[in-house]
């Protein structure tokens, strides 16, 4: 008995890079491959957000706006194919940058800011909380 697998089309990195304007829309999404050009007017967040990421990897804007179960199901529609193998490394986020803190009068400005961005609302705070008290028990 034979069975009946669509074969997968691969595509290069380069090729997905020419794909990177409102004329032709390729967007790579966990190694899946779609052209949205179609989607572009209809996409409800507006068309600039789809070409921002046209020719390249979309897929932290696509998790991070979370999508509906629909919204996922709908980019069946617009599948092409799969990153080439080869090419699927090539999509590494960037390492976060390390923190250097130096002993200087700026690092301790901003040790004061971290510091005072929270304690002077909450000293706000406190501050109405008790006059409130106080006023209201005056009456």
């Amino acid at each position: 008995m034979a069975e009946n697998k669509e074969e997968v089309r691969y595509y290069r990195l380069e090729e997905l890079k020419q794909h990177s304007s409102g004329k032709s829309a390729w967007i790579h999404i966990h190694d899946k491959i779609y052209d949205v050009t179609k989607f572009l007017e209809e996409h409800p967040g507006g068309e600039e957000v789809l070409k921002e990421q046209a020719g390249g990897d979309a897929s932290e804007a696509f998790d991070d706006v979370g999508h509906s179960t629909d919204a996922r199901e709908m980019t069946k529609k617009y599948l092409i194919g799969e990153l080439h193998p080869d090419d699927r490394g090539a999509f590494v986020k960037p390492p976060e940058p390390n923190v250097v803190v130096v002993e200087s009068e700026y690092s301790l400005f901003l040790f004061c800011s971290w510091w005072s961005s929270w304690l002077i609302p909450a000293a706000a705070g406190l501050t109405v909380a008790l006059l409130y008290r106080y006023f209201a028990m005056d009456h």
